[in-house]
């Protein structure tokens, strides 16, 4: 295991993280890219705002993957880092994270930036909570509202959740561009829960995740195309039952 990739693994005991069974937990610093791979993106270790770590964005193979592609299917092509050596069920997973739509990026980008969780080999089959922190502090009530989304790929994007479950799968937070923002996800079974800025209260609650009571996969760094993304300090700390 690579001295550069930062790896710590260390077992926790069940009353500190959760109820029924022990944890064990993988902290990464993502302080290089030494560990991750990269579909349809470019990292770079970086220090912004006096904080270490990985700079995230849209490969330029991508880019011209994306000019190919008809615009009904440019949604499909996936942009994530997969964390090698996670295969997570259940447990929690903490990261601090930045996003900022890119100088180049079209009309509606929001800095969408997040985490992905259950993904499959496929790399296009996971859930994920990510934010669109240009919502946060919009005049538009409306865009406020869509200030963090959770989807689930292939199946369930996000403009087929709301257009069939308006609001369920959607909620506002305080965000700002480009800031680091600290989020912990929270799974058990079918049920999630995402707390950001270290709020006791949750601020999105799924109840049905669409990979199942069963669903099992990597845990991943997820973007959008025309965002500039920042990770850091991630820590999965998988529910061993």
């Amino acid at each position: 295991m690579s001295s550069r990739f930062k790896f710590a693994l260390a077992a926790v005991s069940a009353c500190s993280l959760f109820v029924g069974g022990p944890a064990v937990a993988q902290t990464f610093a993502l302080e290089s890219t030494s560990g991750l791979r990269l579909h349809n993106v470019q990292a770079e270790p970086v220090t912004r705002d006096g904080k270490r770590g990985l700079r995230v964005t849209v490969s330029a193979d991508a880019k011209q993957k994306l000019q190919d592609l008809p615009i009904d299917q440019q949604s499909r092509l996936e942009t994530l880092v997969l964390i090698e050596g996670t295969d997570f069920k259940n447990g929690d997973i903490e990261a601090e994270i930045s996003g900022a739509p890119a100088p180049d990026a079209p009309e509606g980008a929001r800095g969408f930036v997040g985490i992905a969780f259950r993904v499959g080999s496929d790399l296009e089959t996971y859930d994920a909570f990510y934010l669109r922190p240009t919502n946060g502090r919009a005049d538009d009530q409306v865009r406020r509202n869509h200030s963090v989304q959770y989807v689930s790929h292939p199946a369930w994007p996000w403009n087929r959740l709301r257009k069939e479950f308006p609001e369920r799968y959607e909620s506002y937070v305080d965000l700002e561009p480009g800031a680091w923002t600290r989020i912990r996800i929270e799974v058990r079974g079918e049920r999630a829960r995402l707390f950001v800025h270290g709020q006791p209260q949750p601020t999105l609650i799924v109840n049905d995740l669409k990979t199942g009571v069963d669903g099992k996969g990597a845990v991943a760094l997820w973007i959008n195309p025309g965002t500039i993304a920042h990770f850091r300090a991630l820590r999965v700390s998988e529910l061993r039952q």
